[in-house]
């Protein structure tokens, strides 16, 4: 979900079929395609968790993954180790729908917001956050600032409670 919030409300918004599932999906096929092997969902998450990049090169580039899997011809075991520039690649067809997706809400956002984003930035929360490199790719694609929320995994939950224990003040909404 890509959203442009001002004055409590959702001002413009876009809501896209890309997360983390899909990006695991994204790591399994090219496992598969690339490299013959058969992994499951759960060695690909770790793979997106360890080295999940939007982008080909890092400044803090993280260790190689080792993933051991039957080989879809044999059936014997086969072992790889993947790079998180390999791992980029495989995320490249989700992330530039992203990329889209966010383009779309900054063509629709009234000006007057602009202005606002350009000096406060972009925050990105939830698990996609964590995805290496995904702020300097949107940065390198808007020329905007982002921001990576402080606890990423649970901001929005913890927002969602902030705003839940506050919801008098929000009554203006409602009417």
């Amino acid at each position: 979900e890509i959203a442009c919030i001002s004055l409590g409300g959702i001002v413009c918004s876009e809501s896209i079929n890309v997360a983390g599932d899909v990006f695991t999906e994204d790591i399994q096929n090219y496992v598969r395609q690339q490299h013959n092997i058969r992994i499951g969902e759960r060695t690909a998450e770790a793979i997106k968790c360890a080295i999940g990049a939007a982008v080909p090169e890092l400044e803090e580039e993280p260790e190689d993954f080792v993933v051991t899997g039957p080989n879809m011809l044999t059936a014997l075991p086969q072992t790889v180790s993947l790079s998180y520039s390999e791992i980029a690649y495989a995320l490249e067809k989700s992330l530039v729908k992203i990329d889209m997706a966010l383009m779309k809400v900054l063509e629709s956002m009234p000006p007057e917001l602009y202005a606002d984003i350009v000096k406060n930035g972009i925050y990105l929360a939830g698990g996609g956050a964590l995805i290496k490199g995904l702020d300097r790719r949107l940065n390198e694609k808007t020329g905007l600032p982002f921001h990576i929320a402080e606890d990423p995994l649970r901001a929005i939950a913890r927002g969602t409670g902030t705003a839940l224990k506050n919801i008098n003040r929000f009554s203006f909404l409602m009417k």
